[in-house]
């Protein structure tokens, strides 16, 4: 069995914390365009597709990518003999120390 790289697009972030608050940004710009449009009329709208920015296309595009940064470096792709099955990552060796 040999490792395969991801041939699909990455959602991923470079955290847990940053992917949230991205969510958090999307959710809310999504939630306050909706909200506002009895105060500030359909012009509010405008804010929605802030959020696809910040959800790097949809709240799925956002649900995947948090999918991935959870798993990255946890899980690898391997496939053999035409079969692609989830498998734990092989730790790599640590780096060794510099000495103080």
């Amino acid at each position: 069995m040999t490792p395969t790289t991801p041939q699909g697009p990455d959602y991923a972030s470079s955290s847990v914390p940053r992917h949230l608050a991205r969510g958090a940004l999307g959710f809310g710009l999504v939630i306050g365009a909706v909200a506002l449009v009895p105060v500030a009329g359909p012009a509010s709208l405008l804010a929605a597709p802030l959020a696809l920015i910040a959800f790097r296309g949809c709240p799925t595009c956002w649900a995947v990518g948090l999918a991935q940064t959870i798993s990255r470096g946890r899980l690898e792709r391997r496939c053999a003999d035409g079969v692609c099955t989830l498998a734990k990552a092989h730790p790599h060796a640590a780096a060794p120390s510099p000495r103080a």
